[in-house]
C-alpha cells in the first residue's frame, strides 16, 4: 500500500541541518525535474514581481527569500517540515515506533518542488503552490505530469494506491485508464442534520486520522474493498462507490471532527 498525501502550504523552517542534497531523496529518477523547478524558482525569486507570481501578499517577502536560498537552507525530515490540519491530525512525531517504520515505506507526499518525497527525506522549507506557473518553465502541474507516473508506479508496486491528495495536487498526475495500479480515493463527508457536504477542515483532519489509524494498526490492504473493510474495522463509517477505470471512491462519513 502507498498512501499519497498532499503537501501543506504552511511549513516549519528548519533552523539547522545540512543543505539540500537532491541525490539523497527518494525517487532519484525525479532529480532532473527537481533541478528544473528549483532553478526556475530561484531565478523567479530574484525578480521584483516574485511575490505576485507566487500568489503571495505584500507582507510575505520572507517566503520569497526562503525560495531564493532553497539550495543552501537547512533541511529536516519532510514529516517535520510539513504542518497544517492534516499533518497535525496525523501526528508523525507521536506515532509508535512500528507505525513510524511503516510510514517510511507506505507514505509519500506530493510536492511542487520535489514531485514526491518520503517522510524521512530531508528538505528545506519553501513556498510554491501547485497552481503556480513558473516563468520559463510553465505550470508546475505540467512539469510533474510528465515525470510522476513512473515514480508513483515504482513506489506502489503491486499494492494499492490510496490517493488522499487535494484536487490541486491530483492534477500533477492521475493514473491512466489503462494503468494496472489499483487506486482508492477517499472523500470525507460531514453529515449534519441529515445533510452531507465536504468541509475542508473536516476533510483534512479526518484524512490525517485515517492515515494514523492505518499505520498504527499495521493494515496493508491490497484492494479498495479491503481498504474499506480495514477502515470499518477501525471504527470508520465507509461507503464504497462503483469501481471505474481510474479507481474506486470511498466516502468516509463523519459527524464531528
Amino acid at each position: 500500500m502507498l498512501i499519497l498525501l498532499p503537501p501543506s502550504e504552511g511549513k516549519t523552517a528548519p533552523r539547522r541541518g545540512r543543505p539540500l542534497d537532491l541525490g539523497g531523496l527518494a525517487a532519484p529518477a525525479l532529480t532532473p525535474a527537481r533541478e528544473q523547478v528549483i532553478e526556475a524558482l530561484v531565478t523567479l525569486s530574484e525578480r521584483p514581481d516574485a511575490a505576485t507570481v507566487l500568489g503571495l501578499g505584500g507582507t510575505q517577502s520572507d517566503l520569497v527569500a526562503l525560495n531564493a536560498r532553497i539550495r543552501t537552507a537547512p533541511t529536516a525530515r519532510a514529516d517535520a517540515v510539513y504542518t497544517g490540519v492534516l499533518y497535525d491530525a496525523l501526528g508523525f512525531a507521536g506515532l509508535s515506533s512500528a507505525a513510524r517504520r511503516r510510514a517510511t515505506s507506505r507514505v509519500a507526499i506530493t510536492s511542487s518542488v520535489f514531485g514526491l518525497v518520503r517522510p524521512g527525506d530531508r528538505i528545506p522549507s519553501y513556498r510554491l503552490s501547485g497552481d503556480v506557473t513558473l516563468p520559463g518553465l510553465g505550470p508546475v502541474a505540467g512539469v510533474w505530469r510528465e515525470a510522476l507516473g513512473p515514480a508513483v508506479a515504482e513506489a506502489v508496486g503491486p499494492g494499492l494506491l490510496v490517493d488522499l491528495r487535494s484536487t490541486m495536487y491530483a492534477a500533477f498526475w492521475r493514473p491512466p485508464a489503462t494503468s494496472p495500479i489499483r487506486v482508492a480515493t477517499v472523500r470525507v463527508l460531514h453529515e449534519h442534520h441529515g445533510t452531507r457536504k465536504v468541509v475542508s477542515h473536516f476533510n483534512k483532519a479526518t484524512k490525517g486520522r485515517i492515515v494514523r489509524d492505518l499505520l498504527e494498526a499495521g493494515a496493508n490492504p491490497r484492494t479498495p474493498k479491503a481498504l474499506a473493510g480495514a477502515l470499518g474495522d477501525l471504527g470508520w463509517h465507509v461507503e464504497t462507490g462503483e469501481a471505474t477505470a481510474r479507481g474506486t471512491q470511498l466516502d468516509v462519513v463523519v459527524s464531528e471532527v
